[in-house]
């Protein structure tokens, strides 16, 4: 009986030791710089085919989807992944499910620390609370990859919404749209209540089977105001190429404009352009002046002409 204990307590120890061996084979499988990504961040994550992904799931949320319950692993949770390319500098991808409240504290949060956003936008209809996701772009060094972007992973889950603006109260003035069109350098037009400048992105050379796709077409940047000079809302849509896209949102983020989607409208153009959707409230003057100095960030390289097929 005693010999027979004795065995038990020898396969025991033997399984024990085999499984700590195994824990610490698969911890030694993570690279060292990934583990110090995952220790940075505080999240979890696992490293397969060259990539480490790390974890960010919005598992706080209690999320339905007309009225049906629908857990976190069924399309809520966010992630970022790196990657080492062949010189050894890592690329960082990911997709973060936000709030609407925590999307622009994270963007800008982000774009503060060298990180690209290249798209947000919904996945789904009637969910509530209602979420959109966030695609971001980042490349370096890993450790310093996790340094910027650990401010807006901070954010997830944080985010304090802003205050609603409060009105004015009153008539107020009437939008003085000779102003905003001073300000913009292009003038607009009046369509009952809301002002429109729409401003084309010629500059691009654009063709389609040999036709020009011009402004009429959609290849434009526009900004619709409407309320008071001194209450107004903003709303707009940018057509920007690629290298245009993190330029523009530093510009609206620095001037309080709030970004709410960012996506492409054509497939098969070339160059590639990206569109970005974008709103605010305050002033007329001080909208303006934010949509200006996103303007001004277009159309600063070399013209890039045709488009595919």
């Amino acid at each position: 009986m005693h010999r027979f204990m004795q065995r038990g307590m020898e396969i025991l120890f033997a399984s024990i030791c085999f499984m700590l061996f195994g824990i610490t084979a698969f911890a030694q499988d993570i690279p060292s710089d990934y583990q110090d990504v995952l220790r940075a961040l505080d999240r979890k994550g696992d490293f397969k085919a060259g990539v480490l992904k790390v974890n960010i799931p919005r598992s706080d949320l209690k999320m339905t989807i007309q009225g049906f319950s629908t857990p976190t692993p069924f399309g809520f949770g966010g992630w970022i992944a790196l990657t080492k390319d062949t010189d050894g500098t890592d690329v960082m991808m990911g997709d973060l499910v936000l709030l609407q409240e925590e999307v622009n504290p994270v963007m800008s949060a982000l774009l503060d620390n060298g990180i690209d956003v290249t798209a947000l936008h919904n996945h789904f209809f009637w969910d509530d609370p209602h979420v959109y996701f966030m695609h971001v772009h980042g490349m370096g060094k890993a450790a310093d990859l996790a340094r910027r972007v650990k401010p807006g992973l901070d954010l997830i889950g944080h985010a304090t919404p802003a205050a609603p603006a409060p009105s004015v109260g009153g008539a107020g003035t009437a939008l003085d749209t000779a102003k905003l069109a001073k300000i913009i350098g292009h003038e607009g037009e009046q369509t009952g209540a809301v002002y429109k400048i729409t401003v084309g992105r010629d500059d691009l050379g654009m063709k389609e089977h040999g036709a020009v796709i011009n402004a009429r077409m959609g290849l434009n940047t526009w900004a619709a105001f409407v309320g008071t000079q001194e209450d107004a809302a903003i709303a707009g849509d940018v057509a920007m190429l690629e290298s245009e896209v993190t330029p523009v949102l530093k510009a609206l983020r620095k001037n309080g404009l709030d970004v709410v989607a960012i996506h492409h409208h054509m497939t098969g153009d070339r160059p590639v352009v990206i569109f970005l959707h974008y709103w605010g409230r305050g002033s007329a003057e001080k909208l303006a002046l934010g949509f200006k100095a996103a303007l001004d960030q277009l159309g600063k390289g070399a013209p890039a002409h045709g488009m595919g097929n």
